[in-house]
């Protein structure tokens, strides 16, 4: 080995090796990305809408009849039996107070109605005696006919003055039991509210009871009151027949199908099955927090779950319903997050031998995590998921590792 090829040796070797790793550092490394897997399965479209439990039949338990209602003895959440449990009790009202010029015009038509039942009283005395004389006249006019000293002719008088009489004081006597209650409402009109006693007046209390049994949602008419006819009191419901209410946007609404599966979350548990049973036929309107008047149309749903997975749910609870409006069997799936605009079509990066290829695909459906793709990717295929400004076609990607 001559001097000068170790000469070459001892310069040109640290030289190469520089050169290879200069090379070696300003090559582009691979862009680190995410991937997903293109493959067949069900497609579930779906809407999520915040709800409600509604008992199906709740009852408002109202005053018949106008009176005072004592301190209502349930609360909130109480059991009930149905025609067994008591809600409430109504007494009658106590009489209204008197003002100083009624109360002198009463007492005037009061001290009438005695005088009036005094004359009545001597009227009917007077009646009573007449109708003894005529009895006496009949008995002498009868004993003289039956000796032929009397016409027959004036046995028919006397018997028919005796049956005038008689007449005579039925009506005085009815005249005076007139008087007599006449004077009674008068006098009922003069007592004043703590002269009252319900029980010296044959007035007992009304106890309502529960049409059904169940629990007690509200309590109306809490303390003690006098109340008219017709206002509510207290509400009960049976708890374990409920029902969801999602009030949908009207677009998604017209895609409901009656009897379509839903499921039931974020309630307190984990989902339950559910079922659509009917749709309102008219929308209403609604602002929404941004202040959007938007229209919306009431869906009710059913659970089909086994009542001891939600027994704990009760009325006017929050839930979400998620309701299906469609399902594509063994449909080609994409996630959803692969997919961008490339002019007029969709494109996703399909992993081609370590580099991001670009693809045009024909999409259909989608719920917002996978999307029906029809044309353009086949099952098992690798898809960049996310792309950003950072990968075009022919970038060098790798998957990036768990962190």
């Amino acid at each position: 080995m001559g001097p000068r090829f170790r000469k070459w040796l001892l310069t040109g070797v640290p030289v190469l090796a520089g050169l290879a790793f200069a090379v070696w550092f300003l090559r582009p490394q691979p862009v680190l990305v995410d991937f997903g897997q293109v493959h067949v399965g069900t497609l579930d479209i779906t809407v999520e809408e915040e709800a409600r439990t509604l008992a199906r039949k709740i009852y408002t338990v109202s005053a018949p009849v106008a009176g005072r209602v004592t301190r209502n003895p349930r609360t909130v959440g109480d059991k009930v039996t149905g025609h067994e449990t008591t809600l409430a009790i109504l007494l009658p009202t106590m009489p209204a107070f008197v003002d100083e010029r009624s109360r002198s015009e009463l007492q005037a038509a009061l001290n009438a109605a005695e005088a009036a039942i005094r004359q009545t009283q001597h009227k009917v005395g007077r009646l009573e005696a007449e109708r003894d004389l005529a009895g006496s006249q009949l008995s002498r006019a009868r004993a003289l006919t039956q000796r032929g000293v009397l016409p027959a002719e004036r046995l028919e008088a006397a018997n028919r003055a005796a049956q005038v009489s008689e007449h005579a004081l039925a009506a005085a006597r009815a005249e005076l039991e007139v008087q007599s209650n006449r004077h009674a409402a008068i006098q009922a009109q003069l007592i004043e509210p703590g002269d009252f006693e319900p029980e010296s007046n044959g007035i007992h209390e009304l106890r309502l009871t529960s049409p059904v049994s169940g629990e007690v949602l509200r309590v109306l008419q809490e303390s003690e009151a006098v109340v008219p006819a017709g206002t509510p009191l207290i509400e009960v419901a049976d708890t374990s027949e409920l029902e969801i209410r999602a009030d949908l946007l009207s677009t998604d609404a017209v895609q409901v199908e009656i009897g379509a599966a839903a499921r039931i979350l974020d309630w307190g548990g984990p989902p339950l099955e559910a079922v659509v049973t009917r749709l309102d036929p008219v929308g209403f309107e609604k602002t929404s927090a941004l202040g959007i008047e938007e229209l919306r149309v009431p869906v009710f749903l059913e659970l089909t779950s086994p009542e001891k997975e939600w027994q704990r749910l009760k009325h006017n609870f929050r839930v979400t319903a998620e309701i299906t409006l469609s399902r594509r069997e063994n449909a080609l799936l994409v996630s959803s997050a692969a997919l961008f605009r490339r002019g007029e079509s969709w494109a996703v990066f399909v992993l081609e031998q370590g580099r991001a290829r670009v693809r045009n695909v024909q999409i259909d459906l989608g719920n917002g995590t996978f999307t029906e793709v029809l044309r353009g990717l086949e099952d098992g295929e690798q898809v960049v998921l996310y792309p950003d400004e950072r990968i075009a076609d022919g970038t060098r990607v790798a998957e990036r590792a768990d962190r």
